[in-house]
């Protein structure tokens, strides 16, 4: 019986494990950090309606993945800095309710 070897294809230097993009998937493209949070979401919604269609190649899909997850870090930057903005904002408001009674 002749011995046979798995299938694979090399790696992607931009997809290795371990590259800056993993770790912070708005570093890795700039535009992305100029986005305003609507923008993001926006984009975000629009990246997950192409990738729900499944009608992108494999390498497409891969791209708008991370683009996908680099929009929603941005996003959530965004709703961190809102909630940091109405935490500062309550603590000099004595009469507004802290946030364990709401």
């Amino acid at each position: 019986m002749p011995e046979t070897s798995p299938r694979t294809s090399p790696t992607p230097p931009d997809r290795a494990a371990g590259s800056a993009q993993a770790a912070d998937p708005t570093a890795a493209d700039p535009t992305v950090a100029a986005l305003s949070y609507e923008e993001a979401r926006d984009e975000l919604v629009s990246v997950v309606q192409r990738l729900e269609t499944g009608s992108t190649t494999l390498e497409e899909a891969l791209g708008l993945w991370e683009r996908g997850e680099a929009l929603a870090t941005r996003c959530q930057e965004w709703l961190d800095g809102a909630r940091a903005r109405l935490t500062a904002a309550r603590s000099t408001d004595p009469a507004a309710p802290r946030e364990d009674e709401a």
